[in-house]
């Protein structure tokens, strides 16, 4: 899969909102290049809440493990929550795992953020394309559903 592979797809998921920060708006050099994904059905950005995923194209200061200083090296980013991190890793999030997060085309826990049920896969390919997909629509329908319960809770 490619950058705008998953970006197209997550942009074909209702009420979703791609922002792709670069030069000249105003925000952090660090995040140039970046992808951020929100449930945004009024498509605002929602100031009150995290990205649902996103993807990272460079090592973040403290996030280095993944090496996405290697050529063309990227990360996407799901926050799936408690029942699909561990059904998927085997573990709860924050528990200790013997992986390698540089590892490609691999769904492992996030190396930051694992401990928040947030799964992430470097260079996703063959074996993760289908489960990328699969995590991203669920990151989203987790979002969507706090959207709306912030909405009748208002």
């Amino acid at each position: 899969m490619t950058i705008d592979e998953i970006i197209d797809f997550v942009e074909g998921l209702d009420g979703t909102l791609v922002v792709r920060p670069e030069a000249g708006d105003g925000s952090p050099e660090i995040s140039w290049g970046d992808a951020f994904f929100s449930y945004a059905p009024d498509g605002v950005v929602p100031q009150a809440t995290q990205p649902f995923a996103t993807i990272v194209t460079k090592n973040y200061p403290g996030d280095e493990t993944s090496r996405l200083d290697r050529p063309g090296a990227f990360r996407v980013n799901a926050a799936v929550g408690r029942e699909t991190f561990t059904d998927r890793t085997g573990h709860a999030p924050g528990e200790p795992a013997g992986y390698d997060p540089g590892a490609t085309d691999v769904v492992i826990a996030h190396p930051v953020y694992g401990s928040a049920a947030w799964l992430a896969v470097v260079n996703p390919g063959p074996r993760t394309d289908a489960a990328v997909r699969q995590l991203l629509r669920h990151a989203c329908d987790l979002a969507r559903a706090r959207y709306e319960r912030r909405r009748r809770a208002g």
